[in-house]
């Protein structure tokens, strides 16, 4: 049963905080391979949920802008526009486990019209990467760490 607990927390914590995963693997006690894959695990159930949420997202928010009447090109949304416009899905993706949630870069993706495919795989390659070096790092600076407090 402890085990199992240890698990989720890192999958559960990976769903919301990318960075989190490979800190509650290690205070957890796991191994390094178990922490890059529950990792990458809990970043893409939160892709593949979100992903599919998007696109209603997407037709609720604009519902709801158009009856507040609010202004379609706010400074927020000329931000997200030029970072879409400069990167595009694999961008958002790159940056997503270490700028954005997974929540926020799927969203962005799915909100600009990246088709899931798209999104999946994108997200898949930018969360094997950066769980892979996230968890190496965290790993050995808490081995540092630990030797020394």
């Amino acid at each position: 049963m402890v085990e199992i607990l240890k698990y989720l927390s890192v999958y559960l914590v990976s769903m919301v905080k990318f960075i989190g995963g490979p800190v509650a693997g290690l205070s957890a006690g796991l191994t390094y391979l178990e922490s890059v894959l529950l990792t990458v695990a809990g970043m893409m159930t939160t892709v593949v949920i979100f992903s599919i949420i998007g696109r209603a997202f997407s037709r609720w928010w604009a519902a709801r802008q158009r009856a507040q009447n609010k202004p379609v090109f706010s400074k927020k949304n000329r931000r997200i526009i030029k970072i879409w416009k400069s990167f595009g899905v694999v961008g958002v993706a790159f940056l997503t486990p270490v700028i954005f949630t997974p929540i926020l870069g799927t969203i962005v993706a799915a909100l600009f019209g990246a088709s899931r495919r798209q999104i999946f795989i994108h997200m898949l390659w930018s969360a094997v990467v950066w769980s892979a070096l996230l968890n190496l790092m965290v790993f050995k600076l808490g081995d540092i760490a630990f030797r020394y407090f």
